[in-house]
């Protein structure tokens, strides 16, 4: 028997509330991978973490959020812990993995393809881990062609949001970047869930709905993950060349400054005495 799917249990509220987090998680790492390509050393790599970071968590808690609003009709749902943080863990490890690859490459084609790939699925895979972290008395069973489409948008998003924090420069288009980054995420999720269908097993229609709602269960775990994309908003926040980009002063060439001129310079002489006595048997001056 098929379950109820119902993805929109509180209307819009939960879809706007996830596109926001989503957004906000790129645009923190995207300026975060951006101000990467201006630091060496040491910091380079701290950059790119925080980006890694912020983009998994941003992404991670989207998810989750969308998941409020996810209900099936017939049976409770429940949330195994374990498995709901390890799809976090898989995201910030595989989004680190293909934002590293391009802070160090550069945008070149094939860093860009690398790294979009490997954080695309790595989106993905924090989808469908997530979801297999969902208990019911009932299995989920997919479309194979819709959850293709759902891996495609990931990789497609995931490559242009790489592109753009590398070679986009300021702040109003790694704003307008994180835009589009944020509605392919959304996108890629709830194509996903239009892959969706529920089998239930044979009893649990009509069994008790009682327990909490998926809301109550899922809002005590994003409170780590939310918190975290706000105090790396404070280090953005403090950081002007991740807000603004690279400043005005650096994007003037230089300009030339004269030199000043060499003025010859020659020894005063006081008198016109010979530096040296006269040797013996020459004519003196007085002589003259």
């Amino acid at each position: 028997m098929h379950g109820t799917v119902d993805g929109f249990s509180y209307g819009l509220v939960t879809p706007v509330a996830a596109f926001i987090m989503a957004c906000l998680g790129a645009a923190l790492g995207l300026r975060c991978t951006a101000r990467s390509v201006r630091t060496e050393g040491s910091f380079k790599a701290a950059w790119l973490a925080l980006g890694a970071t912020s983009i998994g968590s941003g992404i991670w808690t989207m998810h989750f959020i969308a998941m409020m609003g996810f209900s099936v009709h017939e049976v409770p749902l429940g949330y195994d812990r374990g498995i709901t943080f390890a799809s976090l863990a898989v995201a910030i490890v595989m989004v680190g993995i293909g934002i590293f690859i391009v802070g160090y490459r550069g945008a070149t084609p094939m860093a860009l393809v690398t790294g979009g790939t490997i954080t695309g699925l790595g989106v993905a895979t924090m989808h469908y881990l997530g979801m297999a972290g969902i208990r019911m008395n009932g299995e989920f069973e997919y479309n194979t062609v819709i959850v293709s489409i759902s891996v495609v948008i990931a990789v497609v998003a995931a490559t242009a949001a790489l592109w753009a924090a590398v070679s986009v420069h300021g702040f109003l288009a790694s704003l307008g970047a994180s835009l589009v980054m944020g509605v392919a995420v959304s996108g890629m999720h709830y194509t996903g869930m239009a892959a969706l269908s529920v089998d239930l097993h044979a009893g649990a229609a009509g069994a008790a709905a009682g327990g909490e709602t998926p809301a109550a269960l899922l809002a005590p775990l994003l409170i780590g993950p939310a918190a975290f994309l706000v105090l790396a908003g404070v280090v953005v926040m403090f950081d002007p060349l991740v807000v603004m980009g690279r400043p005005d002063w650096e994007k003037r060439p230089p300009r030339a400054v004269p030199l000043p001129r060499h003025r010859p310079s020659f020894p005063e002489r006081t008198s016109w005495a010979p530096s040296e006595p006269p040797r013996e048997g020459s004519a003196s001056p007085h002589d003259w």
